[in-house]
């Protein structure tokens, strides 16, 4: 015999929506909050995903800017770039946790 799905009554729901109103105004602080800690931590994967191009940036100024004293800062963005990946990946695995609003210093 297979499973089948069966409709909730109009009754059901009549009773169960006043408790589900009450229990949505009570959470609707703690999804805000969430939300918000969600936007932020999702403002540092842009900006990390953006960061990656200083890799190309970095290695244009080593490669033909460097007669203009450009190699250290070409260096630098080099690294930065090269770096990024590994940061948005990072923080990335760690939206659940930004999500309940542990502060982390990466």
């Amino acid at each position: 015999m297979t499973p089948q799905a069966q409709a909730i009554d109009p009754i059901t729901l009549g009773i169960l929506a006043p408790i589900a109103l009450r229990a949505a105004q009570a959470a609707s602080p703690y999804v805000v909050r969430g939300l918000s800690n969600l936007a932020r931590s999702s403002g540092w994967i842009f900006k990390d995903t953006f960061r990656t191009l200083y890799l190309p940036l970095g290695i244009l100024q080593m490669l033909f800017l460097w007669p203009w004293g450009y190699f250290r800062r070409g260096l630098i963005n080099f690294f930065r770039g090269l770096i990024s990946p590994f940061k948005m990946v990072f923080h990335s695995l760690l939206l659940p946790v930004y999500l309940f609003g542990v502060k982390t210093n990466f």
